[in-house]
């Protein structure tokens, strides 16, 4: 597929799986559109960790408008004006893309990325950040409840 000026964000070739694992999980947390990426979606091949890494990565910096420095991801990912798309998988080249409803049929369901302070903005907290400030308040509440037990009873 040729899209002239367009531009898309790929994970860095040299890294470690388990850097763009990191990477994989907060652009999933934080916003990217990884249904295409679940089981039996259209980018689920190659099923590798960079695959699902690049598809992921677009999709957070086409979601954000291909904001500057969105496309970084503590140095794991890079903008290019290569398209990556494959059989049957298109990268969004846009945030209108980027915010349509695949049109293949994939799983359906809650993402099972996690998220954390890794990706563009630490202080990004668009979706998974929300959850992860849940989780805290939770954890906070279960360490209060353990120590009261041990110290009263």
């Amino acid at each position: 597929m040729i899209s002239l000026g367009a531009t898309w964000c790929i994970c860095k070739d040299g890294v470690s799986d388990a850097s763009l694992q990191k990477t994989l999980d907060y652009a999933c947390g934080a916003g990217a559109d990884c249904t295409p990426i679940h089981q039996n979606g259209a980018c689920y091949n190659p099923n590798t960790v960079r695959g699902h890494c690049n598809y992921a990565v677009n999709s957070y910096f086409q979601k954000k408008g291909q904001a500057q420095g969105s496309c970084d991801f503590s140095g794991t990912a890079s903008a290019t004006t290569s398209d990556p798309s494959s059989s049957g998988c298109v990268y969004p080249a846009s945030a209108s893309a980027a915010n349509a409803t695949p049109s293949t049929n994939t799983t359906s369901g809650s993402s099972t990325y996690s998220t954390g302070a890794f990706g563009p903005s630490s202080t990004d907290i668009s979706r998974g950040g929300s959850m992860l400030q849940q989780g805290s308040t939770l954890f906070c509440f279960l360490i209060t409840l353990l120590f009261s037990a041990l110290l009263w009873g």
